[in-house]
């Protein structure tokens, strides 16, 4: 017996002994590559919508001008005034509505 004839009959015995469906692919995995498929796109998309929050450049020069707060409280008059604040600014100026009761001369509940 030659080297080609052990071969065919090698093969041959091969052919006979493996079963219909070796080589081909279920349903198991197909459903697993379309689960891979819906996890990938989901995360291509949460990607984009994170890479769009980025700046376009990290360039100090780029960046929007920082707010300056002044050393002393000269700077602060000059600032503008936000809607609202002359209310905040009279609420902080009156008196505070757990005070201890006053009685008619007496200083430590007119000073508290």
């Amino acid at each position: 017996m030659s080297a080609s004839e052990a071969t065919v009959s090698v093969l041959a015995a091969a052919q006979q002994q493996l079963p219909e469906d070796v080589g081909k692919s279920g349903p198991l995995g197909l459903l697993l590559m379309v689960v891979l498929l819906i996890a990938v796109a989901l995360l291509v998309r949460s990607m984009s919508g994170h890479l769009k929050k980025l700046p376009r450049s990290f360039d100090p020069a780029d960046r929007e001008p920082q707010v300056e707060v002044p050393d002393d409280l000269s700077g602060l008059s000059e600032a503008r005034q936000e809607p609202g604040q002359e209310l905040l600014d009279s609420l902080r100026r009156a008196p505070l509505a757990i005070e201890p009761p006053r009685r008619d001369g007496d200083e430590r509940g007119a000073q508290a």
